[in-house]
This record gives structure tokens, C-alpha cells and sequence, in this order.
């Protein structure tokens, strides 16, 4: 129920209309929003939103007034540069009936989503789709934009010059990374269908000289040449003996000193504390079948048999690290 009312806010664009229209009644958002619901029901689900500390409120029913609370205006007003409301769209829109067979996928190994319905896997579906695609880049834009910009700040770039980052998707990896450090020349990696979009957000941030895009396949392409290359939420789609093709890719890629990165919900080496590592894992098994996140410990036993030289591990944002192999 919690997360159907989160998911059903952000859906509606509540929280955008709130951040340009703070202290509203209820009869004027349930105007706005078009509800054809009671006034009662109309309360019931703004102040379960209030109860959440999603919303602030002022007054109680007839005379309430409604404001985002802060964090919430922070970072799911789809008109601010944090805004990460694309993950929760894309939650809404496919993935929660998806986990509806969470025990199916573990009782047969089978991916839940578009594949049950007779069509291709996932990202053959995205790539059949401009609209999923790029609801899908603007999911995985906004819950990573905590991650790049604390790996834009964590990140010791003063010995490097260029950066690609492979399957990236919408550039905000790359993006970051420019803005942080001017030195840096960053190309997004990806396949033809993403590059419109990844252009069009380059334009937006101002930063055409240092970000540019490459079309590639990962996969069926050698990986471009760098001094660091990037994957964001890649290794996790895939199975292990992929998961080590990609980063031997990446390894023979790099120059000496060269640096690959790997930002994911790393899982804790214990599998006790990291929730979201976990459950993000099996949402694998409901997208791939076959991906599953990994523990550091994971990560550095493949990073060793590729002849990577060391590891390190970054915190970034909330259950977010920066696995890290030099060569």
C-alpha cells in the first residue's frame, strides 16, 4: 500500500505541481490532478503522504494546506536536476506487477516481465520502444545521479584525461564528471537508439566540448580506449561468465595505470546490511533471470582473474559503491 500511494504521486506529477504551487488545498490538487475520488478519499491519500514525511501540512482537512516536505521537493520535483522520480515512473509503469510472481521467478529460474507475454527479453523490448527506452534511461539517470555525482567528488581524476563510460546510457555519468573536473574528456558509450538521447541531455548541461557519445555494442565491439572506463548497473545484468568477458574487455582496453569502475548497490561481504544490494539482486531475477548483484569479496575475485592489480571500494550514495580494479 505505501509504496502504490508513493508510486501513484510521483506518476501524477504531485510533487511538481506542489513545488511550483506550495501551501494548496486539497479540493485544488484534486482539481489539478483530475481525482474523481471523494473528498474524504482525496484526504485520506495526501496525509498518508503527510504520515510518510512526503508532504508537510498545515491545518487538518477542509482547511489543510500542503507543501512537498524537503527532501521530497529535493528530489521528485521533475523540473530540479536531482529529480530521481524516473526509476520510481518506470517502477509504476512495469515493474510492479512484475513482482507480483516474485515467487514464480524463484520457483522456476524464469524471468517475470515482458518475456512472459510472449516477447523478447528485456532490452529487446526497450530497443523496440521510444518511449520505454527512454522512460527506461530516464529510470536509470535519476537513480544514479547521487552515485555520479558523489563518484565526481570522491574520485582522485587528477592523474587521468579521459573517461568513457561504457553502456551509459543517458551521459550523466559523463556529464558529472566534466563538470567536476574541466580536464576531463568523457565519451558515453552506447547503442544508436540511446544517442539521441544522450545528446539531448549534453546540450542541456552545457558541457559539448568535454562530452561527446559513441555508438557501440559492448558486447560485439572492443571497448574504447581510456585511461578510466565506467560501467553503471551493467555487471549486474548479466551472469558470471559474462560479468568476466565484460571486465577482461575492460582490462585489455585499458593502458597501464588504467582504472575500471563498477557502480552498483554493492552488497556488504556479510549479505546482512546492504537491503536495497539485495533486493535489487532479485529484481534481476524478475528483469534477466540470470543477472544478480555481488559483494565486494565477488567483485575482487573476478577483478584478480582478469589481471587487474588491486581493488578498492567507494562508498557513494545511500547503498551505492564505486567498485574500483587498477591494472
Amino acid at each position: 500500500m505505501a509504496s502504490k500511494i508513493l508510486l501513484t504521486a510521483v506518476k501524477v506529477d504531485l510533487f511538481t505541481y506542489l513545488a511550483e504551487k506550495q501551501h494548496t488545498g486539497a479540493a485544488e490538487i484534486k482539481t489539478h490532478l483530475g481525482f474523481k475520488c471523494t473528498d474524504r478519499h482525496c484526504f485520506d491519500f495526501l496525509d498518508a503522504l503527510v504520515a510518510s514525511g512526503f508532504l508537510q501540512r498545515e491545518g487538518i482537512l477542509d482547511t489543510a494546506k500542503y507543501s512537498n516536505a524537503a527532501d521530497t521537493d529535493f528530489f521528485l520535483d521533475r523540473k530540479k536536476p536531482a529529480y530521481m522520480g524516473g526509476m520510481l515512473v518506470m517502477a509504476n509503469n512495469r515493474l510492479y506487477k512484475f513482482w507480483n510472481d516474485l515467487e514464480y521467478g524463484l520457483k522456476t529460474g524464469e524471468a517475470q516481465n515482458e518475456i512472459k507475454s510472449g516477447h523478447g527479453d528485456l532490452f529487446a523490448e526497450l530497443y523496440n520502444s521510444p518511449e520505454l527506452l527512454k522512460e527506461f534511461v530516464h529510470a536509470m539517470s535519476g537513480v544514479q545521479m547521487g552515485n555520479f555525482t558523489a563518484f565526481a567528488q570522491k574520485f582522485d581524476f587528477s592523474q587521468k584525461k579521459t573517461l568513457v563510460d561504457i553502456g551509459g546510457s543517458g551521459a550523466m555519468l559523463s556529464i558529472m564528471v566534466a563538470k567536476h573536473h574541466p580536464h576531463m574528456l568523457c565519451r558515453s558509450f552506447d547503442l544508436p537508439p540511446v544517442e539521441p538521447i544522450a545528446k539531448e541531455n549534453i546540450q542541456k548541461s552545457g558541457q559539448t566540448e568535454s562530452v561527446k557519445t559513441m555508438a557501440g555494442d559492448f558486447f560485439n565491439d572492443k571497448l574504447p580506449e581510456a585511461d578510466i572506463l565506467v560501467m553503471g548497473n551493467i555487471l549486474h545484468d548479466w551472469d558470471e561468465t559474462k560479468k568476466l568477458m565484460l571486465m577482461k574487455k575492460a582490462f585489455e582496453a585499458l593502458p597501464a595505470g588504467g582504472v575500471f569502475v563498477a557502480i552498483e548497490n554493492v552488497i556488504d561481504d556479510a549479505r546482512n546490511k546492504n537491503t536495497t544490494g539485495l533486493m535489487m539482486s532479485l529484481n534481476m531475477l524478475i528483469e534477466t533471470a540470470e543477472g544478480f548483484d555481488y559483494t565486494f569479496a565477488d567483485f575482487n575475485n573476478w577483478a584478480m582473474q582478469c589481471g587487474f592489480s588491486r581493488t578498492e571500494l567507494i562508498p557513494l550514495a545511500g547503498p551505492a559503491s564505486a567498485a574500483v580494479a587498477y591494472k
